[in-house]
């Protein structure tokens, strides 16, 4: 199954909570960029690994992640 993530970057603030659940680990706080809010974003590190759990969107207490299966 594939998958896709997509953060809301701008709203994002990095609080981890996203990464903590994955249980792939493949979320992480993108070091190289820093949003408007001057947070470093979660982003996802390998796509190919993601399962679609959804787990990380259930757990952002921002609604910022949207989980799309295809």
């Amino acid at each position: 199954m594939a998958a896709k993530i997509t953060f809301d970057a701008d709203r994002c603030k990095g609080c981890g909570l996203c990464a903590a659940v994955c249980p792939k680990h493949i979320i992480d706080a993108d070091p190289h960029t820093i949003n408007r809010k001057g947070y470093h974003p979660a982003a996802v590190t390998d796509m190919d690994q993601c399962i679609a759990c959804a787990s990380c969107a259930k757990m952002c207490p921002d609604s910022v992640i949207t989980v799309e299966k295809f």
